[in-house]
């Protein structure tokens, strides 16, 4: 013996579907609830994503944010400017540190200049480059 065709909702807990447009007895008849003429009281009326009714949208008065890009770019340093750098005899980055100040971040270094081709030798540390061509 079942009982599942004795069930049914808790009282209050459902409500019957609005039916728009099926006279004027149903007091949602002749306009459809969609009040009087327009765009919006039409068939395949669709709001654009995004539309302010012709103001210049948010995503357009705003300005364009967003994008950071993920390659590590090196600290510069100029070796004609600071010469600590220059007269070091073993170029790593601990060294660079050593005698000029970088913050804990900055794990590249690019040494340009001059004389920086000149210190190519020196380097001991593959995240140290100098511009040399």
């Amino acid at each position: 013996m079942s009982i599942l065709e004795q069930l049914s909702p808790a009282d209050g807990s459902t409500k019957n579907r609005k039916r728009v447009g099926r006279g004027q007895g149903s007091g949602m008849g002749k306009t459809a609830t969609r009040g009087n003429k327009g765009q919006k009281s039409r068939s395949g009326y669709k709001i654009k994503r995004g539309f302010e009714g012709g103001q210049q949208p948010i995503h357009r008065r705003l300005p364009k944010v967003g994008f950071t890009s993920r390659v590590v770019k090196p600290y510069s340093i100029n070796v004609n400017k600071v010469k600590q750098v220059a007269n070091l005899e073993e170029i790593t980055l601990e060294t660079i540190k050593s005698v000029y100040k970088l913050s804990k971040e900055i794990t590249k270094v690019k040494l340009i200049g001059s004389d920086a081709k000149a210190l190519a030798s020196k380097i001991k540390d593959e995240n140290i480059t100098t511009t040399g061509k």
